[in-house]
């Protein structure tokens, strides 16, 4: 046990080490490493080795905006205490869970539904808010489970065309609610996938608080603890004030790391969730899950860890891409959306080729590539092939 312990002191200061030494090289890197105290850098789960190049075998996964580093170790450590009493259901701990949610919103319990991610949610709100005539109102590049899983309730989807820039054009989907005849179910992801782009407040609160007459709004606001962006505001505080128009949906997969484990949930005035309880098989998360939740949303430092570690690894990519003069959004999430000069499965492949997976085609942005944001480290490695992909004009 010892042994292990300094191993993992080791690790730990290795990793200090190395993300120190990327971010003193990064312009900002003083800014960006301000409060990295000894226990932030405690709380990270940290492999016992340096760094390996990644090959086509073992390639660096920056494909579907998962959170490179782990869940929390106290995380880590609920999940697999969970194990020995996963004989019974997580009744007590499903409860505590709702509660502890509840209290982060500034809500009751009765306004919170836990959920299977957020996917459950969005199927949720899609089979709930689909009676006949309705429509789906979303943006054209947007997430793709509400149209998924809207086509399924056989609603009707309005398509709105993007902004410059891929923004949202709030004022043209507006109007599709207004010219609709029949409820208008809106899905707004904030900040988007795959641009990670925001839209700000108050382009969207007046819109909802304006009540537009048998719609309902759907806010993912999945990627929310990553944003910078001031203009940024979470829908949580409207539902907070009694508004029963939204429908705000979280998850623990990204911030948090736990992407695998599958618990999300939704907040919303109470009656829109026994409305929507209506649609799930009841809150049925699995005691793994639950319990690392509950675990992750008490260890501040690893989510100020995890914030920070994602901004420095979207400096390290970004700084490559302004000296390639690659255009690309700017970036809220954990994920960065930029242009390409080369076909996307050109690029695809000769990035997988190097040990890197990047992400899929989302039309109709057929010239723009999606790279999720791993570790400082791997980033480093991706900034560096791509340097070298301009060398042979690959990029």
């Amino acid at each position: 046990m010892m042994n292990v312990m300094v191993n993992d002191h080791e690790a730990v200061d290795a990793k200090r080490r190395s993300l120190l030494k990327l971010s003193g090289i990064m312009a900002g890197g003083a800014a960006l490493t301000a409060g990295f105290n000894a226990a932030t850098f405690a709380a990270a789960p940290l492999s016992k080795s340096a760094f390996t190049p990644p090959t086509p075998d073992r390639p660096v996964r920056i494909n579907f905006n998962e959170n490179p580093l782990g869940m929390s170790p106290k995380a880590q450590a609920a999940a697999r205490d969970a194990v020995l009493k996963a004989n019974r259901y997580a009744k007590a701990e499903i409860i505590g869970l709702r509660q502890k949610v509840a209290e982060h919103h500034q809500v009751s319990p009765s306004a919170i539904l836990l959920t299977a991610g957020s996917s459950e949610g969005i199927r949720a709100a899609v089979e709930a808010w689909s009676p006949q005539g309705s429509q789906l109102v979303i943006p054209e590049l947007t997430y793709g489970d509400g149209e998924h899983f809207a086509k399924i309730a056989g609603m009707k989807i309005a398509k709105v065309k993007m902004l410059d820039n891929w923004a949202f054009d709030i004022a043209a989907m507006k109007a599709v609610v207004a010219n609709h005849r029949g409820p208008s179910l809106v899905y707004l992801v904030n900040p988007n996938n795959p641009t990670a782009t925001i839209t700000p407040a108050d382009l969207i609160e007046p819109w909802i608080t304006s009540k537009p007459a048998d719609t309902m709004f759907i806010v993912d606001e999945a990627y929310a603890e990553f944003v910078n962006d001031q203009r940024f505001r979470s829908v949580s505080p409207l539902i907070a004030q009694g508004m029963d128009n939204i429908i705000l949906l979280k998850t623990f997969s990204k911030i948090h790391a736990m992407a695998g484990m599958r618990v999300g949930y939704a907040v919303a005035h109470p009656d829109a969730i026994a409305r929507l309880e209506k649609h799930v098989a009841g809150e049925k998360i699995n005691f793994c899950g639950v319990d690392a939740a509950l675990a992750s949303m008490d260890d501040h430092a690893f989510i100020a860890y995890s914030k920070k570690s994602n901004d420095l690894s979207r400096q390290i990519l970004v700084k490559a891409l302004d000296e390639l003069q690659l255009p690309y959004l700017p970036s809220e999430g954990n994920f960065v959306f930029h242009q390409l000069r080369t076909p996307l499965q050109t690029y695809q492949k000769r990035m997988a080729e190097s040990g890197v997976l990047v992400g899929r085609a989302f039309p109709p942005a057929d010239s723009w590539c999606r790279i999720s944001l791993g570790t400082p480290e791997e980033m480093q490695w991706v900034a560096d092939k791509l340097r070298e992909f301009r060398k042979k004009d690959w990029v």
